[in-house]
């Protein structure tokens, strides 16, 4: 991947994980750039297909495409950044980011978004004010 290309997914999401909305300044982790569709699955290396994602995000997502919402028990795709609005699928009840629509719920599962350790991580980052973002730029 080009580093213009690079520069462009970093400004885009204002150096945060476009999944969990975890800043890299707050990340001993350096982040990384995910094909939201796998090229496995014949993702493009387009900005159309690429999100910044933190380490923790972009592991537990890997390749995958959908999974199981925990409320309906249905398939269900996990969220685009590229396609889909943030404040649309979550919101956050202090530490716990809360999934609004199947997509968001399911997001939250797969991810692992709310393991009790990034939940503690982001309980210390509330309490230095730095956390969550104020303005969230999310999808089209």
């Amino acid at each position: 991947m080009d580093a213009v290309l690079e520069q462009l997914v970093w400004r885009r999401a204002s150096a945060r994980c476009e999944y969990c909305q975890l800043a890299q300044l707050h990340s001993i982790l350096p982040f990384e750039i995910d094909h939201v569709v796998a090229r496995q699955h014949r993702g493009r290396t387009a900005p159309a297909n690429l999100a910044l994602a933190c380490y923790y995000c972009n592991r537990y997502k890997g390749p995958n495409l959908s999974g199981i919402d925990p409320a309906s028990h249905r398939m269900v795709r996990l969220f685009h950044p590229r396609r889909h609005k943030w404040h649309a699928h979550f919101h956050w009840e202090g530490p716990v980011l809360v999934g609004r629509t199947a997509i968001g719920r399911t997001t939250i599962e797969v991810l692992q978004i709310n393991h009790s350790d990034a939940i503690a991580a982001r309980q210390a980052l509330i309490e230095e004010g730095v956390f969550p973002p104020r303005q969230v730029r999310r999808g089209r």
